[in-house]
C-alpha cells in the first residue's frame, strides 16, 4: 500500500514507480507543477485501488487496465486524459470516476447498469448527466437541505430534502429536475452508505435546523441547479463543523478541507470550515455571486488532499456541507420557490410554518412596537421591554455608570444625532464604548428601537459587536465594543499619527464590502444600513474595518423590489433614486460604499471647496480620471507604494456603485467577488446621468458630510 495524499509535492509521477508490481492500493492526489501519463501502471496489476485525482496526467487510459482482475476501483478524476475509456470493462470493477478529463466517448453499453455514472455522462463539456436541460427555463432560483428532510426556512424558503443514498460514484436528480447531486469517492475506512452525517451540536441560530445534517464526501461533491434562467445569481452555502463537541475531546479535531468551485471558478481554496468559522460557532454562511448562461448552475466541491483523514474515525475528511440556496439578482419572470407536496401538504406546511416565521420574525422587531406606538413624553413604565429576546444583553445603568466614572466628561468619545459616547471598562475587563440616548429626541428613541433590533439580530467580523443595552426608566443606553483606532473619516482627514498604507486600505475596502454583504444577503434579516460612511467605519486595533451606528438601518421584505421612505443618512452618500424619489433598496448602501471607496483611495473626502474647481467633487474627478485612463492620479499622495492593478480595480468597482440606475449598480455579494478578483470587473463605460445636472451651484449628491434634516437633532 502506497498513499500520497495531503501533501504539497511537484513534478510528475515516477516512472520506476512500475517497478512495485506488488502493490494492491496506490493512491496520489494533487501534484503541481509536472505532468505524467498512465504507462507506468502496465504490469501493476496485482492492484485493486488505484486513486491518481488532479495529478495533471495526460495522454490515453492502458488498454490492458480492463485485465487487471483485482481492480475494483478507479479514480482517474480532475485530470487530461483523452481517448476512449471502452478498455474499463472488468467483471471486478465497481466504482469509477473519469469526470473532468477530456475524453470524447460516451458512456459504454455495458456500464450502464453499473455504480459509475458520474464519471462518464459528466465526459462531455455539454454535460449530458444533467439530463434534458429545458431550452425554456421554469426556474429561477433553488434551495437545497443537504443531507437532511426538506425544511421550511424561517424566511419562508423551502429547502428541499436531500437524503438520498449515493453510492461511491453517483448521479442523482430531482423528478421536478429543479436540481441534482454528484458524488465521486469512497469512504474506504468507513462504512457510510448514505454519505450524509448528523450533527452533534446544538446551533443557537434561527434556522438551526439546516445545519443539523450535511452531505459529505471523501472526494468530490457536486450540485447543480437546473433549468434556471440566465443571469447572475447570489449563490449561498451553509457549512458547520457537525463533529464538534462542547467541552471538545480529541474528536473535536475533525477538520473539513476542501476547494470551492462556482460555475467552473475556483472562489475559495483550502476552505477550511473550523478556521473560516473563526473556531467558536462552528458554522458559517458564504455567499458568491455566479452568472448562468447555460440554464445551469454547478457547484463543485473538492477534497484535494487537506484535512484529517482519521478523526473521530478513519475515513472522515473531504467535502461537509449543510444548505445550499441560489436566489436571482434581477427580477425574476420565471417560476420562484415552490413549496413541495400535494395541495393538503402545502396547506398544512404554511399553516404551521408561516405563523411560526412571523412569530420568530416579531421577536426581533417587538421593541418597535412598544415605542413606535406609544404616545406622550418621556419612557417611564417600560419595564416590559425587559421580558423580550434583548434580556441576555440587557446591563444595569449601575454597572455602565461605573465603567464611564459617572460619565466622566474625560471619557466622552463625540456626539451623534443619538447622543453622547463615552469610553469605559466593564467589571469583565471589556473596554467599551457607550450610546447614550437624549430623552429629548423623540427621533433618537426611535433610533435606539432600530439599532437594538438590528444589531441583536446580526453578527459578522465586519460589525460592530452589540455587548448590551440598558433600559431602566427614562434611560436608553447601548453598550458596544470599543475600537480604538476610531473611525475611518478620522484616519484618512483627520489629524492623527495613524497611517493607512495601501494593503491596509484595500483590506478595509474589502471588509466593509463583506460587512455590507452580511447585511444584505447573508444575515437572516434583510437590512439596509442607509448610511454608509467614512464616520460609521470603525477600525479596531488590527484596523480591521468595523461598519457601525445601525439608527438608521430598515428590515426589508423579501417579496418587496424596494420601500417608499422618509430620505435618511448623510449627503454626499445618498443614491440619486433615493435622494430624490425616497425609494430605498440594497443599491443605496451600495452607492454609499462607491463613495467611501473613493475615499480611501483618494484620502480625501467627498467634497473639498479647497481645491481647484475640476476636482472639488471626488466622484466627477474620478471619472475624469478614468475616461483618460489616468486613474493613478487619484491616489492618495502620501501613498508612495501601492499596487497600481488593486487602485484601478477598486476604482472602477467604485464608478460602477456610484451609477445612475440602481439596476445598473452591482449586488455587495458581486463587489466583494471584483474586489477579490475572484470575477472580472464588469467595463465600466457610461457616465452616470446625474452629472449632467450638474453646475457650480448644485450639490444634490455631493456635499459635505452633514447629516440630512431627519438625521439631525
Amino acid at each position: 500500500m502506497l498513499r500520497f495524499q495531503g501533501n504539497a509535492f511537484e513534478g510528475g509521477i515516477p516512472s520506476t514507480f512500475s517497478k512495485l508490481t506488488s502493490l494492491t492500493d496506490l493512491r496520489i492526489s494533487d501534484l503541481s507543477n509536472g505532468s505524467s501519463s498512465l504507462a507506468f501502471l502496465k504490469d501493476m496489476t496485482s492492484l485493486s485501488i488505484l486513486i491518481l485525482r488532479n495529478n495533471h496526467i495526460s495522454g490515453t487510459i492502458p488498454s490492458n487496465i480492463g485485465d487487471y482482475q483485482s481492480l475494483s476501483q478507479l479514480f482517474l478524476g480532475n485530470n487530461k486524459l483523452n481517448g476512449t475509456p471502452s478498455a474499463l470493462k472488468s467483471p471486478s470493477l465497481l466504482h469509477i470516476d473519469v469526470s473532468y478529463n477530456q475524453l470524447s466517448a460516451p458512456l459504454p453499453s455495458w456500464a450502464n447498469n453499473s455504480v459509475m455514472a458520474t464519471g462518464f455522462d459528466c465526459i462531455p463539456e455539454n454535460l449530458p448527466c444533467l439530463g434534458d436541460i429545458p431550452s425554456s427555463p421554469k426556474y429561477s432560483d433553488f434551495a437545497i437541505n443537504c443531507g437532511g428532510p426538506e425544511i421550511t426556512s424561517a424566511s419562508q424558503i423551502v429547502y428541499e430534502r436531500d437524503n438520498e443514498t449515493l453510492g461511491p460514484a453517483t448521479y442523482y436528480e430531482t423528478s421536478t429536475k429543479r436540481w441534482a447531486v454528484s458524488n465521486v469517492g469512497r469512504f474506504n475506512e468507513m462504512n457510510n452508505p448514505q454519505y450524509t452525517s448528523v450533527s452533534s451540536s446544538q446551533f443557537n441560530t434561527l434556522d438551526s435546523e439546516l445545519l443539523q445534517t450535511a452531505r459529505i464526501s471523501p472526494g468530490s461533491l457536486r450540485y447543480f441547479g437546473l433549468g434556471l434562467k440566465n443571469g447572475n445569481y447570489n449563490v449561498t452555502l451553509k457549512f458547520a463543523e457537525t463533529a464538534f463537541l462542547n467541552p471538545p475531546t480529541w474528536k473535536s479535531l475533525e477538520r473539513h478541507v476542501f476547494d470551492i468551485y462556482i460555475q467552473g471558478n475556483l472562489v475559495r481554496k483550502d476552505f477550511d470550515i473550523k478556521k473560516a468559522a473563526g473556531g467558536v460557532s462552528l458554522q458559517i454562511q458564504m455567499v458568491f455571486p455566479a452568472q448562468v448562461s447555460k440554464n445551469y448552475l454547478e457547484i463543485h466541491l473538492f477534497w484535494a488532499g487537506k484535512g484529517t483523514c482519521c478523526v473521530p474515525t478513519e475515513g472522515t475528511y473531504g467535502p461537509s456541507i449543510s444548505a445550499i440556496s441560489a436566489v436571482p439578482d434581477f427580477i425574476p419572470t420565471v417560476g420562484k420557490n415552490p413549496t413541495s407536496g400535494k395541495k393538503s401538504k402545502t396547506g398544512l406546511t404554511v399553516g404551521i410554518v408561516v405563523p411560526v416565521g412571523v412569530v420568530s420574525f416579531l421577536s426581533v422587531l417587538a421593541l418597535y412596537w412598544f415605542v413606535l406606538c406609544r404616545k406622550g413624553p418621556g419612557w417611564e413604565g417600560d419595564e416590559e421591554l425587559l421580558g423580550m429576546d434583548v434580556r441576555p444583553y440587557t446591563i444595569s445603568y449601575a454597572e455602565i455608570k461605573a465603567a464611564t466614572e459617572d460619565f466622566n466628561p474625560a471619557n466622552k468619545l463625540g456626539e451623534g444625532g443619538f447622543g453622547p459616547v463615552f469610553k469605559g471598562t466593564l467589571n469583565d475587563g471589556r473596554v467599551i464604548a457607550v450610546k447614550q440616548l437624549s430623552v429629548a429626541s423623540r427621533q433618537g428613541k426611535e433610533q435606539f428601537v432600530a439599532e437594538i433590533a438590528t444589531t441583536s439580530a446580526v453578527q459578522h467580523r465586519n460589525l460592530v459587536k452589540l455587548y448590551g443595552c440598558c433600559i431602566e426608566g427614562n434611560k436608553r443606553l447601548i453598550v458596544y465594543e470599543y475600537l480604538e483606532n476610531k473611525s475611518l473619516d478620522q484616519a484618512l482627514f483627520g489629524k492623527t499619527s495613524l497611517f493607512l498604507n495601501w494593503p491596509i486600505r484595500f483590506d478595509i475596502c474589502l471588509g466593509v464590502a463583506r460587512g455590507l454583504a452580511y447585511l444584505h444577503v447573508e444575515s437572516r434579516l434583510r437590512i439596509v444600513h442607509r448610511d454608509v460612511k467614512a464616520s460609521n467605519i470603525l477600525l479596531d486595533s488590527n484596523l480591521n474595518p468595523k461598519v457601525s451606528d445601525f439608527g438608521l438601518a430598515k428590515l426589508f421584505d423579501d417579496k418587496k423590489t424596494h420601500i417608499s421612505t422618509r430620505v435618511a443618512g448623510t449627503f454626499g452618500y445618498l443614491a440619486p433614486e433615493y435622494a430624490m424619489l425616497g425609494q430605498l433598496t440594497e443599491k443605496a448602501d451600495v452607492f454609499g460604499f462607491g463613495v467611501v471607496a473613493l475615499e480611501i483611495v483618494s484620502g480625501r473626502p467627498n467634497t473639498d471647496s479647497s481645491l481647484e474647481e475640476e476636482k472639488i467633487y471626488l466622484l466627477k474627478w474620478a471619472w475624469h480620471v478614468h475616461e483618460n485612463n489616468r486613474e493613478v492620479e487619484l491616489v492618495d499622495t502620501r501613498l508612495l507604494e501601492f499596487d497600481e492593478e488593486e487602485v484601478k480595480r477598486v476604482i472602477r468597482v467604485a464608478l460602477l456603485c456610484t451609477q445612475t440606475s440602481p439596476q445598473q449598480r452591482p449586488s455587495m455579494p458581486r463587489v466583494v467577488a471584483m474586489l477579490s478578483g475572484d470575477i472580472e470587473v464588469s467595463a465600466v463605460t457610461s457616465r452616470p446621468g446625474y452629472f449632467t445636472d450638474w453646475n457650480s451651484n448644485t450639490t444634490s449628491f455631493m456635499t459635505t458630510d452633514t447629516p440630512s434634516a431627519e438625521r439631525r437633532t
